[in-house]
C-alpha cells in the first residue's frame, strides 16, 4: 500500500502558512484548524519547513510568550522529512518511527501534495492487517 492510496482516501488539502506569518498567526490557525502541525510553503507550494506543536512549545519554553511574536521562519523546523506518494505506508512508519515526528509532508515534483500523518498511517496499516486476515481465514476455509 502507498502513501497515495492514503492521500485518496483522506484528501489532499493542505493547512500552510507563509514565511511572514508569526508564532501567534501559527497557534490561531493550529486551534482553528485542529491539527498539530502546519506546513510553512511559498505561494507556488515550496516547502520551507514544518511548524509543529512541539515547536511551538519550544519556543516559549525557551523565549516565553514573547516567541509568539517571532516569524515562523525562526520557529519551524528547516530540515524537513519528506515522502513520495508512492512511497509505502511501510517506508513512511519507518520514517516517522526514527524521526520521531507525527506529520510528513509528501511532494510531487519539488511541491507540496499533500501531508499525511501517523493516525492515517496506522489507521491504513491496521485496515491492510484486518485484509489479510480475512483473505487467510478465506483461503483456510476454503481448502
Amino acid at each position: 500500500m502507498m502513501v497515495k492510496h492514503i492521500l485518496a482516501d483522506k484528501g489532499t488539502d493542505v493547512f500552510t502558512l507563509p514565511l511572514d506569518a508569526t508564532g501567534a498567526d501559527a497557534i490561531k490557525a493550529l486551534a482553528d484548524y485542529n491539527v498539530g502541525a502546519l506546513i510553512v510553503s511559498t505561494p507556488d507550494k515550496v516547502i520551507k519547513g514544518i511548524l509543529s506543536e512541539r515547536d511551538i512549545v519550544r519556543a516559549i519554553s525557551s523565549g516565553g510568550t514573547s516567541a509568539l511574536q517571532r516569524s515562523v521562519a525562526d520557529l519551524m523546523t528547516t530540515k524537513v522529512r519528506t515522502c513520495s506518494e508512492e512511497s509505502t505506508v511501510l517506508e513512511v512508519m519507518e520514517l516517522m518511527t526514527e524521526g520521531r515526528f507525527r506529520h510528513l509532508p509528501v511532494e510531487r515534483d519539488g511541491k507540496l501534495a499533500g501531508v499525511i500523518s501517523i493516525g492515517d498511517v496506522v489507521k491504513r496499516r491496521i485496515m491492510e492487517v484486518e485484509r489479510e486476515a480475512e483473505e487467510i481465514r478465506s483461503y483456510i476455509a476454503s481448502a
